[in-house]
């Protein structure tokens, strides 16, 4: 918004002009979306905490330790989606269609996670939406997304499946495009609600994926870099960096009142719209191969959690102790801070990896 109005009197007034440049934007959204999860953040939580009352937060699915943080109020990804809608429709260009696409799928999402954690306040209980419903709306608002995203981007990319490492390789999925582009929001979505399950775990992996896909859609969107980089230009894609530092400095701010002992959890509000986030901003820059890999510690935790089903369905055995990976780790004696920083240690190194693609065709 400020790049809209501001930036027609750079002429005139000069100290405008550093609206026009996408890194000062970027800049200011992280700076907003931090200052905004710092000052609403206490008046969130203590709000929080009086809409909980008794309510159960904490699931069955667990292990016993988390008893202890029964009464710390979730719903906190409400504090996450307001300083990302806010910042970014205040440092984004608003005639840019991407940006409008990632905030639909984010704020869609987190609608969706914000009726299932209002369920288990106003229930008392820890079940909220069922899976199939929360599927269902998910499904609806990616693949509109997904039909959006062909609209707008030229051919032959519309469609297309780029792999990693290759240059000029395409894949020209057609109509299949739609589910698959679904696929990748809905899975991303989940991944990350999959890992949220200790104080912090999955907040800084998203921050993380969250900067590694600012600086990707920034080179996409560039002839300069693209062209060097031999990668697919995608013209507006560059302006989703801005969107991707509002996530940084929400989640930074997020990470503020999260740290362990967590003075509030994400809950499906955030974890679902984040993880939305991500899986639409890969789509749109068609980096959903190199996802994967900056968010394979997401991966890794539905991995686990696929495994020990499938295992206890066709031998009756588990393969971990419990399912996500964390807990496994947690029934294995490790203690919560030691989980939580090895897992941050794995995803730093896998968006390494994960951004080594760029360079390497």
């Amino acid at each position: 918004m400020l790049y809209n109005i501001l930036s027609p009197f750079a002429e005139d007034f000069l100290a405008f002009n550093l609206f026009r440049y996408l890194t000062f934007r970027t800049g200011g959204a992280i700076m907003t979306a931090l200052l905004i999860s710092f000052i609403f953040g206490p008046r969130v939580i203590n709000w929080l905490k009086s809409r909980q009352g008794a309510a159960n937060n904490i699931r069955e699915d667990v292990p016993d330790t988390h008893l202890k943080k029964a009464g710390t109020p979730t719903m906190g990804g409400f504090l996450i989606l307001l300083s990302i809608t806010i910042s970014t429709i205040l440092w984004a260009d608003s005639s840019n269609a991407y940006i409008w696409i990632v905030l639909f799928v984010t704020i869609g999402f987190g609608a969706v996670g914000f009726a299932d954690d209002y369920l288990k306040l106003s229930k008392k209980n820890s079940k909220g939406l069922s899976g199939r419903l929360k599927l269902l709306f998910q499904l609806l608002i990616s693949v509109v997304a997904a039909i959006w995203v062909m609209h707008l981007t030229q051919p032959p990319l519309n469609d297309a499946l780029v792999a990693p490492f290759f240059k000029g390789f395409l894949v020209n999925l057609g109509w299949i495009f739609v589910p698959f582009a679904a696929f990748v929001m809905i899975g991303a979505s989940n991944a990350v609600n999959l890992t949220d399950g200790l104080d912090g775990l999955a907040i800084v992996p998203v921050m993380i994926a969250a900067g590694c896909f600012g600086f990707i859609a920034y080179l996409v969107g560039s002839t300069v870099y693209s062209n060097y980089l031999q990668i697919h230009y995608i013209a507006g894609a560059a302006e989703l960096s801005v969107f991707a530092g509002a996530m940084v400095g929400a989640s930074l701010g997020f990470l503020w009142f999260n740290a362990p002992p967590a003075m509030v959890f994400m809950g499906d509000t955030g974890s679902l719209a984040v993880g939305g986030a991500l899986g639409a901003i890969s789509v749109v820059t068609k980096h959903e191969i190199v996802l994967a890999i900056v968010g394979g510690l997401f991966v890794l935790e539905t991995v686990s959690v696929i495994v020990q089903v499938a295992s206890f369905k066709l031998t009756g055995k588990r393969v971990f102790a419990m399912a996500p990976l964390h807990h496994h780790f947690e029934k294995k004696g490790w203690a919560e801070s030691t989980i939580v920083i090895r897992f941050w240690i794995i995803a730093i190194i896998l968006a390494l990896v994960g951004l080594s693609t760029l360079k390497l065709r």
